[in-house]
C-alpha cells in the first residue's frame, strides 16, 4: 500500500511538472498550434505538454545518481534565479507590492495543500539517495539543510507573489508577470529549466 501511494505521488508530480512547462510555454508563445494530418489538432498548453514530454523523457534514462546530482544542482540555481527575477519585476519593473486579498482563504486550501505536496514530494527517493551517498552518516544533516533551503526559497516566492498580486496570484507566479519585460522572460525561461533538472 505504501509503495502504491509513493508511486502514485511520483507519477502525479511528474504530471505536475509537465503542466507547469505547458503553462509557461503557452505564456511565451500564445496561439501556437499544430495540425496532424487534419485529423488531430494540438494547440496551446496541450501541444507544449506533449512536446515537453518527448524532450524530457531522455532525462529519465540516466541511471547514475552522480550525474543527476549536477543536473539537480542546476535546478537549485534556477530556483534562486527565479526568486530574484520575480523580486526584480516587483521592484524595478513597476509591478510593486499592492496586492490585496484576505490573509486566510479557506476555499483556496485544497490548491495550497496540493502546491505544498508538490514542493516537498521528494521523500520517495530518499532511500535511493541515502544508499548512493559515500558518507551515509551525513544523510540527516543533508536533509535538514535541503529542507531549510527549500522552505526559504518557496516561502520567499509565496510571500513575493502574495504581496505583488494578492488573491489574484496564480499557482505559478510566472503566469502573472507582465509580458515583454526582461525579468518576466528570464523568470519564465528559468521556470522552464527547473522541471528538466528535477524530472528524473
Amino acid at each position: 500500500a505504501v509503495s502504491a501511494f509513493m508511486y502514485a505521488e511520483l507519477y502525479l508530480v511528474a504530471i505536475g511538472f509537465l503542466i507547469l512547462e505547458g503553462d509557461n510555454l503557452d505564456k511565451l508563445f500564445p496561439g501556437t498550434s499544430l495540425s496532424l494530418g487534419g485529423v488531430l489538432v494540438l494547440s496551446g498548453k496541450h501541444l507544449f505538454i506533449v512536446l515537453v514530454s518527448i524532450v524530457i523523457l531522455p532525462t529519465t534514462w540516466l541511471r547514475n545518481l552522480g550525474v543527476l546530482a549536477y543536473v539537480s544542482a542546476s535546478g537549485v540555481l534556477a530556483s534562486v534565479v527565479l526568486v530574484f527575477c520575480v523580486l526584480w519585476a516587483a521592484v524595478v519593473d513597476g509591478v510593486g507590492f499592492q496586492g490585496k486579498g484576505t490573509m486566510l482563504n479557506v476555499s483556496g486550501l485544497p490548491t495550497a495543500l496540493g502546491l505544498y505536496t508538490f514542493c516537498y514530494c521528494g521523500h520517495a527517493i530518499f532511500p535511493t539517495l541515502c544508499n548512493s551517498m559515500k558518507e551515509k552518516d551525513k544523510f540527516s544533516k543533508v536533509l535538514v539543510i535541503c529542507f531549510v533551503a527549500c522552505t526559504l526559497n518557496y516561502g520567499s516566492m509565496a510571500i513575493l507573489g502574495y504581496l505583488m498580486y494578492g488573491d489574484n496570484v496564480e499557482s505559478q507566479v510566472t503566469l502573472n508577470l507582465p509580458e515583454g519585460k526582461l525579468s518576466s522572460k528570464l523568470a519564465i525561461y528559468t521556470a522552464l529549466i527547473n522541471p528538466f533538472s528535477k524530472y528524473a
